[in-house]
């Protein structure tokens, strides 16, 4: 599962796109701290991805690459609000190399929280808000 690298003065990754984001299995699952409970399907973990992609401000990457046998493994920093945060991801392939599991965990936990707010109240309304920390939670 590659990505796209190119890689600048300080060795981070520049313009990075994950692959796996447009290979995943039909019954992919997603979960990560900042979220309760585990996404199902291509539609929802991919836009939930998208969308928090569109978060993160000035996000720098520090490893992309794979992990034994199924794994897939991004290490970045970016900042949410202002608020600087540290990401890992984790991808575990499928027996035909499609994204089959995705987990993504941010630090520290003021970051956690911080990320579960704006996106309780970007989904409010939607079937997505459930997952994350919303007026109502």
């Amino acid at each position: 599962m590659a990505s796209t690298e190119k890689r600048d003065h300080a060795g981070n990754l520049v313009g990075y796109y994950p692959l796996w984001l447009d290979n995943m299995a039909e019954d992919i699952t997603g979960e990560g701290a900042a979220m309760q409970g585990v996404l199902h399907g291509i539609q929802l973990v991919h836009k939930l991805v998208t969308d928090a992609r569109e978060v993160y401000e000035n996000q720098q990457f520090q490893f992309t690459g794979n992990y034994g046998e199924n794994g897939f493994l991004e290490e970045y920093t970016c900042n949410i609000q202002g608020e600087p945060t540290r990401v890992v991801v984790t991808v575990k392939r499928n027996a035909d190399g499609k994204a089959q599991h995705l987990v993504v965990n941010h630090r520290p936990r003021s970051s956690v929280l911080l990320f579960a707010r704006i996106m309780g109240k970007k989904y409010a309304d939607t079937p997505l808000a459930r997952f994350f920390i919303t007026s109502e939670s």
